[in-house]
C-alpha cells in the first residue's frame, strides 16, 4: 500500500521504518529533510512539501509534536488536505488536545475526507520494536481498513470510541498519570536518599511493591546510570500537560494536582532539561543526582 507519512522525529521515523520493512511504499515529508535520508535510502519517495504527499497518496499518517505543527502541514499554504483525492483517509498519531482533533476532523470531513485520531502510548524503544499502543477515535469501518497497518507499528489497538477526539482524550489522561507518577517517584526517591536509604534499596522496595507505576522500572536504568538521553523528551511532556490543563478548563473540570505537576515540568524546562528524557524531572527535585 502507498502511504504518505509526515513527521519523522523520534517516534515517526521508527514508525515509518516499520511500515517500510513490512513492504509498504512510502511518500514522506519532514521539515528537516535530513531526517528522511535513511528511509529514502531504503526506497521511500521524498516529497518536498506536505501538498506533494497529498497529491501522491490516498492515506496520510501524521506524527508531529504540536497542534500548530499538525495544522500547518494539513491546512497551511502547502498543506496536504487540499491535495488529497476525494474520500482519502487521514490518520493523526500526534498527541494533541481533543478539541483540536475535532476541529481537524471537521476540516477533513468538509473537504470530503475521513479522519482517525490514533495517538500512541510508548516511546523510542517500543516505536523501534513495533510495540506501540494505539488509542483510536473515529469510525470503526475506517479503523478496520487500516488496522493491519497499525499492527505493523504497534502491539495493540484500542478503539476508544466512534467520535473523533476519543483517542486523543484517552492519550491525554494516560499522559497525565505518566507525568504525575514520575514526579511522585522523584519526590520519594529524593526524600528516601536524604534519610540514608540507599538508591538500590529504594529501587528494590518501591519498584517491586504495589505503590509504584509499572513503567517506572523502565526508567530505573536512566536514573542509575545518570543517562537521561531522550526516549520521550521532557519538553513534550510539558506540552501534553499544558494541553490537558487547557482541556480541563474547556470541560470545567478541576485538576489541581495536574496544575502543580505541569508547573514542575515547566520549571524543569526552564532549568534546561527540556531536551532530556521526561524522567530527568528527578534532577529538578534532587539536583545532587547529577554529581
Amino acid at each position: 500500500m502507498k502511504i504518505g507519512f509526515i513527521g519523522l522525529g523520534i517516534m515517526g521515523s521508527r514508525m515509518a521504518a516499520n511500515l517500510q520493512k513490512a513492504g509498504h511504499e512510502l511518500v514522506i515529508y519532514n521539515r528537516t529533510a535530513a531526517k528522511a535520508d535513511l528511509l529514502v535510502s531504503g526506497g521511500a519517495t521524498w516529497a518536498d512539501s506536505p501538498e506533494r504527499v497529498g497529491q501522491a497518496c490516498r492515506l496520510v499518517i501524521t506524527m508531529l509534536s504540536t497542534p500548530e505543527a499538525v495544522e500547518e502541514v494539513a491546512l497551511g499554504y502547502d498543506g496536504f488536505l487540499k491535495a488529497l483525492p476525494g474520500n482519502s483517509l487521514w490518520i493523526d498519531c500526534s498527541t494533541v488536545n481533543p478539541s483540536f482533533t475535532k476541529k481537524m476532523a471537521l476540516h477533513a470531513n468538509k473537504m470530503g475526507h475521513r479522519f482517525l485520531d490514533a495517538p500512541v502510548a510508548g516511546s523510542l524503544i517500543p516505536a523501534e520494536k513495533g510495540e506501540l499502543l494505539f488509542y483510536v477515535g473515529g469510525a470503526e469501518n475506517d479503523l478496520n481498513q487500516v488496522r493491519e497497518l497499525l499492527e505493523v507499528m504497534g502491539k495493540a489497538t484500542i478503539h476508544v470510541g466512534e467520535e473523533n477526539g476519543a483517542g486523543t482524550s484517552m492519550k491525554m489522561v494516560n499522559n497525565m498519570l505518566l507525568a504525575q507518577a514520575m514526579v511522585a517517584f522523584a519526590e520519594a526517591f529524593s526524600l528516601g536518599t536524604s534519610l540514608g536509604i540507599s538508591e538500590e534499596m529504594l529501587y528494590q522496595t518501591l519498584l517491586n511493591g504495589p505503590t509504584a507505576a509499572p513503567f517506572l522500572k523502565l526508567k530505573q536504568p536512566k536514573i542509575t546510570k545518570r543517562d537521561f538521553s531522550a526516549e520521550f523528551p521532557l519538553a513534550w511532556m510539558q506540552k501534553d500537560l499544558h494541553l490537558a490543563s487547557l482541556t480541563a478548563y474547556e470541560q470545567k473540570v478541576a485538576v489541581p494536582s495536574l496544575q502543580i505537576t505541569k508547573e514542575l515540568y515547566a520549571l524543569a524546562q526552564q532549568s534546561g532539561l527540556g531536551e532530556e528524557d521526561f524522567s530527568a524531572i528527578v534532577k529538578l527535585l534532587k539536583p545532587d543526582l547529577i554529581k
